[in-house]
C-alpha cells in the first residue's frame, strides 16, 4: 500500500517549497529510487529543472523534463506537470494542490506544504481523502 509522507514547511514562498523538493528527491535518488516530480504547472517544471542543477555546489542530481515522451528510461528523476509514464511507481512527490489520480501506483508519495494557511487548508484535504481510503500517512513539521 502507498505510505503518503507530508511534508509541511514554516516558510510559505514558493522557492521553499521547490526547494525542499529538490531535496527529497535528491535524497530519494541517492538511496535507489526513481523519482517523479509532479509539478503544478509547466513554470514549476521549469523552477525544478534550473533548482535541480544549481541547488547544491557539491552535486549534480541527474533528471529529466517530461515533454510528452521520455528519452531515457534510465533517468532517476523524471520533472512532469501531467499523466506519469506507466513504468514509473517508486516515488512520487507532488506539488499539486489536488490528489493525483495516478498516486496509488506509487511506493511512496511524498506531499510538500508550505507555510501559508490557503496551502495548509488544500493539504488538510488532501490528508483527509488519503486518511478516509486507509492509506499510512505520516506528517512532518519543517
Amino acid at each position: 500500500m502507498t505510505q503518503v509522507d507530508f511534508y509541511v514547511l514554516s516558510d510559505a514562498e514558493a522557492k521553499a517549497r521547490n526547494l525542499w523538493a529538490c531535496k527529497v528527491a535528491d535524497k530519494a535518488y541517492r538511496s535507489g529510487h526513481r523519482v517523479f516530480m509532479l509539478a503544478a504547472n509547466q513554470q514549476q517544471v521549469e523552477e525544478l529543472d534550473r533548482l535541480l542543477w544549481t541547488f547544491s555546489q557539491n552535486s549534480f542530481t541527474p533528471h529529466e523534463t517530461c515533454q510528452g515522451s521520455i528519452n531515457n528510461e534510465q533517468t532517476p528523476i523524471l520533472i512532469g506537470d501531467g499523466e506519469v509514464p506507466e513504468t514509473w511507481h517508486d516515488v512520487l512527490i507532488s506539488l499539486a494542490d489536488e490528489v493525483p489520480s495516478f498516486f496509488s501506483r506509487f511506493d511512496r508519495v511524498v506531499e510538500i506544504v508550505p507555510g501559508d494557511e490557503e496551502h495548509k487548508k488544500n493539504a488538510r484535504d488532501r490528508f483527509r481523502f488519503y486518511r478516509d481510503r486507509g492509506y499510512p500517512l505520516e506528517s512532518h513539521q519543517i
